[in-house]
């Protein structure tokens, strides 16, 4: 079934500075994470957030003012607009109702118009006009239609005035979920990894079939391309997904391009598709590439993983290229385990996309780590653990000296599975105990794959 309050569908926020996108960002998303100030382009990089209304939950991006301080018809303008309308799924261009239509206005709504090409396949602009503080102003939004939209709704971001219908309207032309999403039985897969280390090539392979563009040149993947197939008995729906670029590296292919232009804008928006793929997901598959394992992309793919709770299994694809591999696993096993600690329960798989070499592995691999997600622990197995095993423990106390008490455990939900601990005084716990207590619960069950969530629950004494 679909995975609850999965974010699905994108919406870019644009317009020219100053008109309240940031403000409108933070009432979308329900908490205060833009920047908002009276200064022309304050906001400089982008930001991300989800919006859920009405059982719908979908990813919002606060960018700067586009036009900020180059001339109306520059290239990082161009690219910007047409990275949004190729990677978005709706447009929301935000106008000031108390300036009106200004030129700059009219400029990107031609931009607009003109960059999605034939008609059946320019994505739908909203047009939020801004600053209706109350009705009296709403005659002020009827200027806006001259931009040739028909979706106009006068709002007022600062008292929320009329967000409601901007919400109706956004999620009626946001797209529904893949067909088959509400498969139950279907495995989840959501590959992913940092550009070129072979995703494309090891979706080809499960697949059995040329499913996916496969190129030498990184981040030839934009969008996530959702796959059915059936491995071993089992149904799994393959998401391949846009791989993490550094930072201002710009792929030969767009060479014609400055890294703070279109390659920059078109990664950002990649990226957070990415980030809705392993929202949708049961398990990741995170690859890295067997000579260069371990790099900030990989860490910081891996910790989204571990915060969204989905199983996680490390792949080192490309094996096939190692020089003395035979030799060289347990040496790549060991710097894996130290260059991410807090991985040491995901497995480690080593594949060759290309040969197929290690690729039958995966699908057992992945129901294995379904399955630890999915797996409970009794109460009474947990009281047991906490009688036997912490009691020979010295428990962590305060600066007062008042040391922790357990009365008991429960495990409160599965994937991922979760546990709560009532305590005595949860201000008492520390880090290190914690993860000694993550340890005695994965020495009592199999959870290899599978994060684990511990929460501590205060609780009066008798």
């Amino acid at each position: 079934m679909m995975v609850p309050n999965a974010p699905f569908g994108l919406v870019a926020v644009v317009g020219r500075p100053n008109v309240g996108k940031s403000s409108l960002f933070n009432r979308l998303i329900g908490r205060r994470e833009a920047i908002v100030d009276d200064t022309p382009g304050v906001t400089r990089d982008r930001l991300y957030g989800t919006a859920e209304w009405r059982d719908r939950c979908f990813y919002v991006i606060d960018t700067g003012g586009i036009l900020g301080e180059e001339s109306a018809f520059s290239e990082g303008i161009r690219a910007h607009v047409e990275a949004a309308l190729r990677e978005c799924d709706v447009i929301l261009m935000v106008l000031d109702g108390q300036a009106g239509v200004t030129p700059p206005d009219e400029e990107l709504a031609a931009l607009l118009r003109r960059a999605g090409g034939s008609k059946e396949k320019r994505k739908p602009v909203v047009v939020a006009v801004n600053k209706m503080d109350d009705i009296k102003h709403e005659d002020n939004a009827a200027e806006a239609y001259t931009l040739g939209f028909e979706n106009v709704v006068p709002i007022s971001a600062l008292h929320k005035r009329n967000l409601e219908d901007l919400l109706d309207l956004l999620v009626k032309l946001l797209p529904q979920a893949p067909a088959g999403e509400t498969e139950e039985d279907a495995v989840r897969l959501a590959i992913v990894g940092r550009p070129n280390v072979g995703k494309s090539s090891l979706l080809n392979r499960l697949a059995g079939a040329e499913r996916s563009l496969v190129s030498p040149v990184a981040g030839t993947t934009r969008d996530p391309v959702d796959t059915s197939v059936t491995l071993e008995g089992q149904r799994f729906r393959l998401i391949d997904t846009a791989g993490l670029r550094r930072a201002g590296r710009k792929p030969a292919a767009w060479s014609g391009r400055s890294p703070s232009s279109g390659g920059r804008n078109l990664e950002y928006y990649s990226f957070v598709r990415t980030l809705s793929a392993v929202d949708r997901s049961d398990v990741a598959l995170l690859l890295m590439d067997a000579a260069d394992p371990c790099t900030d992309q990989d860490k910081k793919i891996a910790a989204h993983v571990v915060e969204k709770g989905k199983g996680l299994v490390l792949v080192l694809n490309k094996w096939d290229l190692m020089a003395g591999q035979e030799r060289s696993g347990d040496k790549l096993i060991r710097r894996i385990r130290d260059d991410l600690p807090f991985l040491t329960w995901a497995p480690v798989l080593f594949t060759s996309a290309l040969s197929g070499r290690g690729v039958q592995k995966i699908a057992s691999t992945v129901l294995a780590v379904r399955e630890a997600r999915r797996r409970r622990i009794p109460t009474n197995a947990l009281n047991r653990l906490m009688r036997d095993v912490l009691a020979f423990d010295r428990l962590p106390s305060n600066r007062k000296g008042r040391a922790l008490r357990i009365y008991y455990c429960s495990q409160a939900e599965v994937e991922p599975p979760t546990f709560v601990f009532f305590v005595n005084d949860p201000s008492i716990v520390n880090t290190a105990f914690e993860n000694h207590v993550r340890n005695e619960l994965r020495a009592l069950a199999d959870f290899t794959g599978s994060p684990l969530r511990v929460f501590w629950r205060g609780k009066e004494e008798d």
